[in-house]
């Protein structure tokens, strides 16, 4: 079994900063891809960042350049630096982990809250 930490979100002004992190626990050989999700009342859960196994970075387009996914590899933890925040990004921010225990299994976070201003 995996446990999935989550941290960070609240309320912010447009303009300004969060950090989320999720951090990882439990039994598996490795991490093949670890990423935050997003999803907005009345739309539809969305990949907004992640980085893959090979350690390749990818992002939504709404989050380009404002976004800046980091993985720590020996705490197995993934970060979300969120920066000049629209009130558009307000959404529950789950993260999501790929594991490999001789298959792959797929957990979730519990989820955070993110607001934005305006």
């Amino acid at each position: 079994q995996v446990q999935l930490v989550e941290s960070g979100g609240g309320l912010v002004q447009a303009g300004g900063s969060l950090r989320l992190s999720c951090a990882a626990s439990g039994t598996f050989d490795s991490i093949n891809f670890m990423g935050w999700f997003r999803q907005a009342p009345g739309e539809q859960r969305e990949l907004i960042a992640a980085i893959t196994g090979s350690g390749r970075a990818i992002y939504a387009d709404a989050v380009k350049g404002r976004f800046i996914i980091s993985r720590d590899y020996a705490k197995n933890t993934v970060d979300l630096q969120m920066n000049n925040l629209k009130p558009e990004d307000t959404a529950v921010y789950t993260c999501n982990v790929r594991v490999v225990r001789v298959n792959e299994y797929q957990y979730w976070g519990q989820g955070t809250q993110v607001t934005v201003s305006s």
